[in-house]
């Protein structure tokens, strides 16, 4: 494979030259041409950019020199060849392993690596219409990046790893996460007991069978924790009830979640003989919060049944929001949206912890069930007891 980079920043590249992409590179497995943009200029302050028209802030990238620059590139081949243009930014496409793998797969790629408040749109033009080349405008994600040379190094890795002979074990690709679609499983190695944390019992069976099935078992549950947004419904699906599925907050279900939270709230009323529950007076904006939280949110035949929502505070993740449309109370789905909410928190988590109104002997039981005891702090909200469950090692 080909890559060219353009870039008024070549040293920027340079990790390029390190590890498996490096090897690659001297084994001839792979070429990296990288273009400095300044090259093209023609004025003795070698610019690059200018105001834009319609005004606003920032500097436009100017398409003289990225003209120029493309036409240095494609003069560098044998006639008739076109690489894929890549170029980086936030409007684009969002950069998968699918996406990897179908770069992967191409001769010659070339990247377009913007500054400032991007390129002239006549560029993305010109190289397709003049010069006849595929172009794609790519997004690592939803954020802004100072400009495309750590979108390159990103996209590049994940493209150029994937190419015969560069991962020396060819197998060890297949398990990795993303390439089927789910997240991978937990690894570990020796010593069996780390710092009062010992290795899963059936990891050292012998039993693969056995193995196999705890491992894409762990996928699916380490996939719907942190990203439910990568699974099929099926595979999120709640045993007891098949048609329910589950996936982060998003704002267009603030709305539903905020009627959710009324008719649970009045349904807890009236389970506990109580009418000075604090979620009887739930308003949006409290609902609202959950979308910049790790909120999720459970559907069943299309409408929203149940919500949990996790904070992390030091080494502890405080559940809340958990909440149950009235005709699912105390079914599996208040115990899978609690198991989704523990398996959510990252590794430097020790404990979770609950509040609950103690005349709720339903919730109470679901949550000792599960392994809850009260703790003797104070509650946040007056009235409630808080729980506690000690995370299990391993």
């Amino acid at each position: 494979m080909r890559i060219d980079v353009i870039t008024i920043f070549p040293e920027y590249l340079q990790p390029l030259e390190l590890s498996l992409i490096g090897k690659a590179r001297q084994e001839g497995l792979l070429t990296v041409a990288t273009h400095d943009l300044r090259d093209f200029t023609h004025d003795r302050h070698r610019t690059v950019d200018d105001t834009p028209y319609g005004g606003g802030a920032g500097m436009v990238m100017k398409p003289g020199p990225w003209a120029e620059a493309l036409d240095h590139v494609l003069a560098q081949s044998e006639p008739g060849a076109r690489p894929h243009l890549i170029v980086p930014g936030p409007g684009g496409t969002r950069f998968t392993q699918a996406m990897a793998r179908a770069l992967a797969a191409e001769p010659w790629l070339a990247f377009a690596c913007g500054r400032y408040e991007g390129i002239d749109e006549r560029v993305h033009d010109h190289a397709r219409e003049d010069l006849r080349l595929e172009v794609s405008v790519v997004s690592l994600g939803d954020y802004v990046l100072n400009g495309g040379e750590v979108a390159v190094l990103a996209m590049v890795e994940a493209i150029a790893r994937l190419l015969p002979g560069v991962v020396g074990n060819a197998e060890s690709l297949v398990e990795e996460s993303h390439e089927d679609g789910l997240l991978e499983y937990p690894i570990y190695t020796k010593p069996r007991v780390w710092n009062g944390r010992a290795v899963p019992d059936v990891l050292l069976s012998g039993d693969h069978a056995a193995i196999a099935a705890w491992r894409h078992a762990q996928r699916l549950a380490r996939t719907a924790a942190r990203r439910p947004d990568l699974l099929h419904p099926s595979q999120v699906a709640v045993p007891g009830e098949p048609d329910v599925d589950v996936a982060l907050l998003a704002p267009a279900d603030v709305p539903e979640l905020f009627t959710l939270a009324l008719a649970a709230a009045a349904d807890e009323a009236r389970v506990t003989d109580a009418l000075d529950l604090p979620e009887l007076s739930v308003s949006v904006d409290d609902v609202t919060e959950g979308v910049s939280t790790r909120t999720w949110v459970a559907r069943k035949a299309g409408r929203l049944v149940g919500s949990v929502r996790t904070e992390l505070c030091g080494d502890e993740l405080r559940i809340s929001q958990l909440l149950l449309a009235p005709d699912l109370r105390g079914g599996a789905l208040e115990a899978h949206l609690l198991r989704l909410a523990e398996q959510s928190a990252p590794s430097g988590i020790r404990t979770f912890s609950l509040e609950a109104d103690a005349r709720s002997l339903e919730r109470m039981r679901t949550y000792r069930k599960a392994g809850y005891r009260r703790a003797s702090r104070e509650p946040e909200i007056a009235g409630r007891v808080s729980l506690v469950k000690r995370r299990r090692a391993g």
